[in-house]
C-alpha cells in the first residue's frame, strides 16, 4: 500500500508516477490508491493532461484540497478523481467532500482502503464505468462485480467472523402491504421485528407491489414507506453467502429484485424513509422521484466493510442523485451522514415536518 499521507503533485502525475502496472506477482495489488494535493498549482491545460492520465489509470486516485473556494483547473481536475475531502463546504460542488478536517479523515479512509482493497477498487471501477451507462447496464455491471467480490477472502473473512447463522424464519405477517385508493398506491415494507431487513420476502413483496403498478395505468402515484422503527436496516445479514451459485444470485439480483421497477416508475414514486437506511434502505429509495425522510433519519452504506460493494441498485442510484465522488467517499468510509447533509448534496429531496 502507498504511504497514506504521502501525497503526489500534478506533476508527478505527469511524470508516471501512476502508470506501473496494478498488480504485482500473484494478483496482488500494488499500491492501488494514490493521493494527489489538489493545493499545488497548476494550469488548465495541465488539469486536462492529468486529468487525462488518471482516468486511464487502473488506480483509485483521491485528492486533497483545502483552499478557498476552487478555480476551473482544480474542478477539472476534481471532477476526474475518485474523490476529493476538503475544506471546501459549498454543497453544490459535487466533486469536493468538505470535512472540518482532511488530514484526519484521508487517514480514516486509507485505513478502510487497507482492510478491503479489492472491494475498494472494484467499487472505483464501478462507478467510473456506470455514470456513463443507461440504468439497467449499469444495474448489469453492478451485480456483476458483486458476484465477483462474494468469492473473495475479503468476504469470506467477513463472513467468518460473522458467524453461522440460521436463515429468517418466515415473517409472521404479510412481509409487504398493499393498499389502493382511487390513483393512489400505497406500499409498506413489514417486517418490523426484522427492521424491514431487505431480504428476500421483502424483496418479492415489493417487486410484487411494484408490478401492480407498471400493469395499471390508472395508478397515477406510488406511496412506499416501512413500518416500524426504521424504513429498513438494510440487506438481511442472515441471507448472506447463502445462494451457492452466484450466476443465480445475479440474474435475481437483476431480473427478480426492485432497482429496475424503481427506476422504471421513478416518477411515480414517493419515499418515506425514517430511523435507520442502512444500504438497499437507501439505494432502493434512491431511484424514486421523491424522497422525503423524517429528521431522525440516519443513512450509510456499510457494504466495502464487509468485502463487497452496494448490490441493490446503490451504486447507480446514489451517484445519479449525488455525484460519483460523494458516493464513493460514502461507500468507501462506511460513514453515517444525517438528513442536513443528505438533504444539501440531494440524496433526499425534503425533510418531513413534525
Amino acid at each position: 500500500m502507498v504511504n497514506q499521507m504521502h501525497a503526489l503533485s500534478p506533476q508527478d502525475i505527469l511524470d508516471g508516477r501512476i502508470d506501473l502496472p496494478l498488480l504485482a506477482d500473484g494478483g496482488a495489488l500494488d499500491n492501488p490508491v494514490v493521493l494527489v494535493d489538489l493545493d499545488e498549482e497548476f494550469s488548465e491545460d495541465e488539469a486536462r493532461a492529468v486529468s487525462a492520465k488518471v482516468l486511464g489509470s487502473d488506480r483509485v486516485v483521491l485528492g486533497r484540497y483545502t483552499g478557498r473556494t476552487p478555480d476551473a483547473a482544480t474542478r477539472t481536475l476534481a471532477r476526474s478523481l475518485d474523490s476529493t475531502v476538503s475544506t471546501v463546504l459549498t454543497e453544490n460542488l459535487r466533486e469536493f467532500v468538505g470535512v472540518e478536517d482532511p488530514d484526519a479523515e484521508l487517514a480514516s479512509v486509507f485505513d478502510r482502503f487497507q482492510e478491503n482493497p479489492y472491494a475498494s477498487v472494484v467499487a472505483s471501477q464501478v462507478l467510473r464505468l456506470g455514470e456513463n451507462l443507461s440504468i439497467p447496464a449499469a444495474l448489469d455491471v453492478e451485480s456483476l462485480a458483486y458476484s465477483t467480490l462474494l468469492g473473495t477472502p475479503d468476504f469470506k473473512r467477513w463472513l467468518t467472523g460473522r458467524g453461522p447463522r440460521p436463515l429468517p424464519p418466515p415473517a409472521p405477517q404479510e412481509p409487504v402491504l398493499i393498499e389502493r385508493r382511487d390513483g393512489l398506491l400505497h406500499i409498506t415494507l413489514n417486517r418490523p421485528e426484522r427492521r424491514n431487513a431487505y431480504g428476500a420476502q421483502v424483496r418479492d413483496g415489493l417487486v410484487a407491489a411494484l408490478q401492480v403498478a407498471v400493469m395499471d395505468p390508472g395508478i397515477e402515484k406510488v406511496l412506499l414507506d416501512g413500518a416500524g422503527p426504521s424504513f429498513s436496516a438494510g440487506g438481511d445479514l442472515d441471507e448472506f453467502g447463502t445462494t451457492p451459485d452466484l450466476a443465480i444470485a445475479h440474474l435475481i439480483r437483476t431480473r427478480s429484485g426492485a432497482a429496475r421497477l424503481m427506476a422504471r416508475l421513478s416518477d411515480r414514486i414517493e419515499v418515506q424513509v425514517h430511523g435507520s437506511c442502512v444500504g438497499a434502505g437507501i439505494e432502493v429509495p434512491a431511484f424514486a422521484a421523491d424522497v422525503c425522510a423524517h429528521p431522525d433519519t440516519v443513512f450509510r452504506l456499510p457494504e466495502i466493510s464487509m468485502g463487497l460493494i452496494p448490490g441493490a441498485g446503490g451504486t447507480v442510484s446514489i451517484p445519479r442523485r449525488i455525484g460519483r465522488w460523494r458516493s464513493y467517499h460514502l461507500f468507501l468510509s462506511g460513514a453515517a451522514i444525517n438528513t442536513e447533509r443528505a438533504l444539501d448534496w440531494g440524496l433526499i429531496d425534503s425533510i418531513a415536518s413534525i
